[in-house]
């Protein structure tokens, strides 16, 4: 009985319900999102196969997963050449 009364005080507000702040800060982390998936999907799309470690075909899939995906692949994804260190 004490979980269903956990459940019911913490509801999930709508949209209008939401502060302003709060409004700011789900879009902004919305845009974040959106923005590493763009980049990892366009690295992974002009990135030759063999400085990717691993198939293309799962990163681009794994880029998908929230926040994690695109930065998994950004840190270990991509071969770093020896020049570049």
């Amino acid at each position: 009985m004490a979980s269903n009364k956990n459940r019911a005080a913490r509801k999930k507000k709508t949209w209008k319900e939401m502060s302003p702040g709060a409004k700011i800060g789900t879009i902004v982390t919305g845009l974040v999102q959106v923005s590493l998936l763009v980049a990892a999907q366009r690295d992974i799309s002009r990135r030759p196969a063999e400085l990717i470690n691993g198939p293309k075909a799962a990163w681009r899939a794994a880029s998908f997963v929230n926040f994690i995906g695109p930065m998994g692949y950004f840190i270990f994804g991509r071969k770093h050449s020896a020049a570049a260190k």
